[in-house]
């Protein structure tokens, strides 16, 4: 089955980061990344900008807000998509990659659909 793993941390703090700091977690990921990938499990994974980048629209009022719809301290700040045989392995995963992603959370989500889509990747920084 597959589930979305939702990454929720505290963005100033995570943006506070030094380009040192930053690389150490992002190489402690990879590892667990290149994992999954080997396993044919780690499907599309994203890391989002920050949360000034983003633009809401209020449906019923047809109205463009600049910045996210949530207001909370922890923002999402990215997600994957794994192909997991439980919601107990997708729960250990979670925690794997929280052992090298410190802070925040991993919100664990199955999904109801998934569309595969165009190759997009050319057009991330």
């Amino acid at each position: 089955m597959l589930y979305a793993f939702l990454c929720y941390n505290n963005e100033a703090a995570v943006m506070s980061w030094t380009p040192e700091e930053d690389s150490a977690v992002m190489a402690k990921l990879d590892v667990v990344h290149q994992r999954l990938l080997n396993e044919g499990r780690l499907g599309p994974s994203m890391r989002l900008m920050p949360t000034s980048a983003a633009t809401t629209l209020i449906k019923e009022k047809d109205v463009i807000l600049d910045g996210p719809y949530a207001e909370t301290k922890e923002a999402l700040l990215g997600l994957y998509i794994l192909d997991c045989d439980s919601l107990d392995q997708a729960h250990s995963i979670a925690r794997e990659l929280g052992v090298a992603n410190p802070g925040g959370a991993y919100e664990v989500r199955p999904l109801r659909l998934y569309l595969q889509g165009a190759d997009v990747s050319k057009a991330a920084p």
